[in-house]
């Protein structure tokens, strides 16, 4: 069912339609489902928006995207990281089962996950994931699977039969020989349909991205229902999600009917789609309290209930946090499994004074000495508005394994944010854009327990001048 926007009379007192108004009354229903769906859909969005821009760039179904160096700004996912190598397939199970062959770790090593369409981890791989670092063959199964499967693969069962790996083939420093390293071993990854009878085993397709525009911001208007749209026409229905089928049919969103929703709704999804950013926006204040560590302003930005529901599919009959899950994929991409074993994430909004970050202010950050990973951490600044990678800037992050970077003598390091660098300190300088606000996310790969159990400790990013 569409709605035109064109002859609706004026809203009433407080924004509310006249009862004796039909197509006002027809008009306020569409934009309020529209916000519903908004909030509903955003992981789906999120997952879609990276396939079309995979496709964008000539990639296809059960094929790989990577990029040779770490990303650049032209890389406009959501808080992707700057310090690693991404490998990320993208699976289609439509016509059958999908293989993905992690290579064993020794020279290098994978951190990553399989993730369905909604982004609920199926499982992780590599030395954190199921095969423990020794390498194996995951089976990325259809849903309603039911065909025995073969001597040697690891099934994962998926709700959805499109969805996608983020792979991470990490670095020992930023150096070019390390890079070109992390390269080499990331392409020993295999991906192809699972072939049959005596078919040939398909060769794994690889696309480079690397410095090429892929933009899978989320786009608050009418661009994100069609983007809803397209995922809905592919994927079934999660009984979970039943409830949302009159409250996307109402606003034309009809799985089997593509397209459905037509011009004729372009307006109303103009109008809600920044009420739904706007609601999102107030609601994320939530996710940062209670902060990692008492008095800092460092969180993992998803709550308790998104992260153990987008762990173990919302298992729980009396939990789907819906509102919360949105705010967590506005923000982000990906879930892990076993979030904490392979990698942790502490994401800040505010300064040391409880202020937002921005508007051209330089800023420190203090990270202790003797950081506890094993692997690597690295502090990132993202765009405040869009969550992804500030444009134009010649680097995004700053980490243990950035090259030159300055230590102070007691192993401690001293990064800075703004749009200038300070006197002497480019290397440990992440640039900021002169207007408007950021965030910053902290990384640990590796992380061991001493950050766990808090004895050390992450202070806030502090204003400098």
């Amino acid at each position: 069912m569409t709605t035109s926007m064109a002859n609706a009379g004026p809203p009433t007192r407080h924004g509310s339609a006249s009862p004796n108004d039909p197509e006002a009354l027809q008009q306020r229903n569409v934009e309020r489902r529209a916000v519903e769906a908004l909030i509903w859909g955003m992981p789906a969005v999120n997952f879609q928006l990276m396939l079309d821009a995979f496709k964008t760039i000539g990639g296809g179904p059960n094929e790989i995207v990577y990029w040779s160096k770490p990303v650049n700004w032209k890389d406009q996912t959501l808080t992707p990281n700057p310090d690693t190598i991404y490998f990320t397939p993208f699976y289609d199970t439509r016509s059958r089962p999908v293989v993905l062959e992690i290579p064993a770790a020794g020279d290098g090593s994978i951190t990553g996950s399989v993730d369905d369409g909604w982004q609920i981890a199926l499982e992780d791989v590599g030395p954190a994931g199921v095969d423990k670092g020794k390498g194996g063959k995951y089976l990325i199964l259809p849903p309603g699977y039911k065909d025995k499967v073969p001597d040697g693969y690891i099934p994962m069962p998926s709700s959805t039969y499109q969805g996608f790996a983020l792979l991470r083939s990490n670095l020992k420093s930023g150096s070019d020989a390390d890079v070109a390293d992390a390269v080499a071993y990331g392409k020993r990854i295999k991906f192809y349909p699972l072939p049959r009878g005596n078919e040939p085993q398909a060769e794994t397709h690889f696309v480079d991205a690397y410095d090429k525009p892929y933009d899978a911001t989320i786009p608050y208007d009418s661009r994100f229902f069609a983007a809803l749209d397209r995922f809905v026409q592919v994927e079934p229905w999660l009984t979970r999600d039943k409830a949302m089928i009159d409250t996307l049919a109402s606003i034309g969103i009809v799985k089997g009917n593509a397209s459905a929703a037509s011009a004729g709704n372009k307006a109303a999804f103009d109008h809600a789609a920044p009420e739904g950013k706007a609601l999102i926006e107030l609601w994320t204040e939530s996710v940062f309290i209670p902060p990692f560590n008492e008095g800092t302003h460092w969180a993992l930005p998803a709550s308790p209930k998104v992260v153990q529901g987008m762990t173990n599919n919302f298992s729980d009959p009396n939990s789907y946090p819906v509102d919360g899950r949105a705010i967590s994929y506005s923000l982000a991409y990906f879930s892990a499994k076993h979030l904490g074993a392979g990698q942790y994430y502490l994401m800040t909004i505010k300064d040391k004074d409880g202020h937002r970050m921005g508007d051209g202010k330089t800023y420190g950050l203090h990270v202790p000495a003797n950081p506890p990973v094993k692997l690597y951490w690295s502090a990132t600044a993202y765009d405040g508005d869009t969550h992804a990678l500030i444009r134009d800037t010649r680097w995004s992050s700053r980490g243990s394994n950035t090259p030159g970077l300055q230590k102070n003598e007691d192993g401690s390091v001293d990064l800075y944010f703004g749009a200038v660098a300070p006197a002497g300190k480019e290397s440990n300088w992440i640039p900021t854009n002169a207007h408007g606000r950021f965030e910053v996310l902290f990384r640990l790969y590796g992380p061991e327990k001493s950050f766990f159990d808090k004895t050390w400790k992450l202070p806030d990013v502090e204003v400098l001048k």
